[in-house]
């Protein structure tokens, strides 16, 4: 058997299996006079939108490589987790799904967890539309406090085009401005979240002629995975950080990103004033 072939049916034998594990009077469907459990192939067919011939040859084995489209429909009309989703994509396709935008309010505690201990690294999590979902206390020193901006103020364009204290920061804002920008183009039409784009944009179209501009000049930067950022810290001066994103497990639409300090000497300097910062407040908590 080809690899190919082996690959079909894979991907067919667990469309079945997720198929019959699904209950019928969960969808409004009758129950009585089913042979098997589950709903009918024509049932998922329906529900996708695709012809219930292809479904079955889809779940036999033989109905060749389906658009990433259509396997999307096949996932909402099986009642998918994002896990299974991506399964299914990856047997399918050979390739995870595109980030797909989800509206959220924070991450688990395992991943908080993950990001305390990257300290004195700043590290954030961000959505596909550049929202910063969760923080270290070296990102809170870094680069700016999150936590005290309300959680709608909480995005990265918002923070580089209106804050003053983002231009402050940078050595060459006009470069980063533009980097960042370009980036955010693909991660966001790789969300499929127009809706969101099109409100964040317009708001910052309107309040930063700056935004404007470089929007207009409709520039995209795939190769945005690492690098170096210099910033100008107000207390220590000059760091460099070497940058990496990474995809978070289970989660496409959220990224990861760590600021590693460049050299020994940078990561002791942070590590310096998060411990000079640490201290008034452990006095504070003794006090009480």
């Amino acid at each position: 058997m080809s690899d190919l072939a082996a690959t079909e049916k894979l991907l067919g034998s667990y469309l079945k299996d997720r198929r019959m594990k699904l209950d019928p009077a969960a969808f409004g469907l009758p129950t009585e006079r089913r042979r098997t459990p589950g709903l009918r192939r024509e049932e998922v067919a329906q529900r996708a939108n695709i012809s219930p011939t292809w479904y079955t040859w889809l779940e036999q084995g033989r109905g060749g490589a389906p658009s990433a489209d259509v396997l999307d429909r096949i996932a909402r009309a099986l009642m998918l987790t994002d896990v299974e989703r991506e399964h299914v994509f990856l047997l399918g396709l050979g390739r995870p799904p595109e980030a797909r935008y989800q509206k959220n309010d924070g991450v688990t505690p395992r991943l908080q967890r993950v990001l305390d201990a990257l300290d004195p690294s700043p590290a954030v999590i961000r959505t596909a539309l550049w929202d910063v979902v969760a923080w270290n206390r070296a990102a809170t020193v870094m680069l700016t406090d999150y936590g005290s901006l309300p959680p709608e103020q909480r995005n990265i364009l918002r923070y580089i085009f209106l804050d003053p204290r983002a231009r402050a920061l940078q050595y060459d804002w006009e470069s980063v401005a533009r980097f960042v920008l370009g980036a955010f183009r693909v991660d966001a039409a790789r969300a499929g979240a127009a809706a969101e784009v099109e409100r964040l944009v317009g708001e910052l179209r309107r309040v930063s002629p700056e935004f404007e501009a470089m929007w207009r000049d409709n520039e995209v930067h795939g190769a945005h995975g690492d690098g170096v950022k210099h910033i100008r810290h107000p207390v220590i001066g000059r760091l460099a950080f070497e940058f990496s994103t990474f995809a978070v497990d289970g989660r496409t639409d959220l990224s990861l990103v760590v600021y590693n300090p460049a050299t020994p000497d940078d990561a002791e300097r942070i590590k310096s004033l998060l411990d000079k910062q640490q201290r008034p407040q452990a006095l504070d908590d003794a006090r009480r």
